[in-house]
């Protein structure tokens, strides 16, 4: 079995501080398969209902396992999952719990109310930079095509598997647990956010297609948002009056989708500076685990793919390209001269050695993905 050691070590350290961690991510991602590569840990399969017969009494249960490592999966089957972590949070200090489970049980106020200061998050990417090197893979370019949920990347699968899993998605995690029932105006939606990732959200533009109301299409982009299909970036603003300060950019999860629903067969060099830049977005949040990564843009179309105004004290803005020689330094020489404090990162697939370059007076630090991680640690 490949540990994912990146995420492993992150488990191990927020268990410093924490007993219960609840892992976070979208279907197929790996969940089930990095708790279950920890050494000594006992697994809990909430969808089996001898499983749920056991738990149910949790003191019990968590008596049973006493100063172990356990993972208990799809915890939102349970009937009152935040009575047991709660109970294993104040009484159980010393047994290591990893809970995977539903957005729509771990979200409601209940649960967070009842597990404030008690748990830690993690949320699993589609793979990083330190899961290819774990899998030992070299080529880029494989991972951008068939992307980072490890059994469509390591089997190279089909088309038809992305189209299979998005309505398995529906059918599992939106149909039963959201409640939506416009099937073919969801799984539209979703085609469409899909097809149309990184670009300006506007609602109208959806609502035509799915032939549903604004209201509609902004509900099911918080499901969306809930379950981790996408990551909503707001734009940066000090509020000037030339800039955009209301309208959210949307990135699907996952290059393979992207990719695979724009019926993309073979990768054309002008492709790969947008699907770098959704790598190199998939990396940011994986490293940092937080969604405040914001964009910015003027009325006049100058923008800056990533902005993160407060990340431990630093303000980063964050440009991405391809290959290091398509940069041009307009866009970051006018977002200067409204924000001069900011560290000017440009991030390129073929940097070998960090390095800096000044334009007009404007130091720019240029880096591959392996350098960004150190700047974000």
């Amino acid at each position: 079995m490949v540990k994912r050691n990146y995420w492993i070590n992150s488990i191990n350290e927020l268990w410093k501080r924490r007993n219960i961690i609840y892992l976070q991510g979208v279907r197929r991602v790996g969940k089930t398969f990095l708790s279950k590569s920890i050494d000594g840990i006992k697994y809990f399969d909430c969808e089996l209902p001898s499983v749920r017969n056991v738990i149910e009494d949790p003191e019990s249960f968590l008596k049973s396992f006493r100063g172990q490592k356990i993972v208990i999966d799809e915890i939102h089957r349970l009937k009152n999952p935040s009575e047991l972590l709660k109970i294993a949070a104040d009484y159980y200090p010393d047994t290591k719990i990893i809970v995977t489970g539903s957005s729509i049980i771990t979200g409601t106020k209940k649960f967070k109310d009842t597990l404030t200061g008690r748990k830690k998050d993690i949320f699993l990417t589609p793979m990083n930079y330190s899961d290819l090197r774990d899998f030992k893979i070299e080529d880029i370019k494989k991972r951008l095509f068939y992307g980072g949920l490890p059994e469509f990347f390591l089997k190279e699968f089909d088309d038809k598997e992305y189209v299979e899993w998005l309505e398995f998605y529906f059918a599992k995690d939106i149909q039963d647990l959201f409640g939506v029932g416009k099937r073919s105006a969801f799984l539209k939606f979703c085609e469409l956010v899909i097809i149309r990732s990184g670009g300006i959200f506007e609602a109208t533009s959806y609502a035509s297609p799915c032939e549903v109301s604004r209201e509609t299409i902004f509900s099911y982009l918080d499901i969306l948002n809930s379950t981790m299909m996408v990551n909503i970036l707001r734009p940066f603003s000090k509020r000037r009056a030339n800039e955009i300060i209301s309208a959210p950019k949307v990135y699907s999860f996952d290059t393979g989708f992207i990719r695979a629903f724009k019926g993309i067969k073979e990768f054309r060099l002008e492709d790969m500076g947008f699907f770098w830049e959704h790598l190199v977005l998939n990396e940011i949040f994986s490293v940092i685990q937080s969604k405040n990564i914001y964009y910015w843009r003027d009325k006049q179309g100058h923008e800056i793919d990533f902005i993160l105004p407060n990340f431990n004290g630093l303000k980063i803005a964050i440009e991405c390209k391809w290959k290091e020689d398509e940069f041009e330094p307009k866009n970051f020489k006018i977002f200067s001269k409204h924000y001069p404090d900011f560290r000017k990162v440009v991030v390129s697939s073929d940097v070998n050695i960090p390095h800096k370059k000044t334009f007009s007076s404007i130091e720019i630090e240029f880096v591959n993905i392996n350098h960004l991680i150190e700047i974000l640690k």
